[in-house]
């Protein structure tokens, strides 16, 4: 079975077909629509034979449809049929999920996307879970406004930096995984990675399209203590 794996950017549109190498990109924008989508799509896929789509969409996703209109893009996402528009079976789900997804390795994941906000998800045990921690309580606003970059153009390089550990301190002593991937464009600013985190890679949201249809790759993980002993510390400091 063939799988395109498409990624929705507010800037571009990436795109790849399972057992080829290199990626197609095109534009977006705030006037992108799913029916120039579809289009856009199917003529930069000119030569690959697909059989199903996957799509990771830069909104909240529940059913494989998106429920809410996505805010750096244009309107009519909510509602569209997009089986009907390739015509094949499709899979959507939020985009900081399908990253996660590619880069899981097993036992229990956290993901953390630096990005335009903070997109989050878990995997444990092979199952996706998308999640929207980015919006939940921190400081005077919310984790997005401060590790988004908001708080990136608004305070600067080195503040984010410290926020973006505070952040990843506090969700993994809430969530307590194996490990923790940080993804997302902004991770590349960071001068050091916060403790039990590895960086994750853009193109892994690829992979994480194809495995919605095979299902991830099973491996073992040892707990990792770095996360647990940052979880007991900042208990004890409460």
């Amino acid at each position: 079975m063939k799988v395109l794996s498409i990624d929705i950017g507010g800037t571009h549109v990436k795109i790849l077909l399972s057992g080829e190498k290199e990626p197609r990109k095109m534009a977006s924008g705030q006037d992108f629509t799913p029916t120039q989508m579809v289009t856009d799509v199917k003529t930069l896929a000119k030569g690959w034979n697909f059989d199903v789509v996957s799509i990771g969409f830069p909104a909240p996703v529940h059913n494989n449809q998106p429920v809410a209109e996505p805010f750096n893009l244009g309107k009519g996402w909510v509602g569209f049929d997009y089986e009907k528009a390739f015509g094949c079976p499709v899979k959507m789900i939020n985009d900081a999920a399908m990253q996660a997804l590619g880069s899981y390795k097993g036992g229990k994941m956290l993901f953390l996307g630096l990005g335009t906000g903070l997109g989050s998800a878990v995997v444990n045990d092979n199952a996706i879970l998308p999640m929207e921690l980015g919006h939940l309580p921190f400081k005077k606003k919310t984790f997005e406004d401060y590790v988004g970059v908001h708080g990136l153009e608004k305070n600067g390089k080195k503040k984010w930096q410290k926020q973006v550990f505070e952040a990843v301190e506090l969700l993994t002593a809430a969530i307590l995984p194996d490990y923790v991937v940080l993804g997302g464009g902004n991770t590349k600013l960071l001068k050091k990675l916060p403790p039990a985190c590895i960086a994750g890679a853009n193109t892994n949201a690829f992979e994480g399209g194809f495995r919605i249809w095979e299902g991830p790759a099973d491996s073992s993980v040892t707990p990792n203590p770095a996360v647990h002993k940052a979880a007991r510390s900042r208990a004890r400091k409460k």
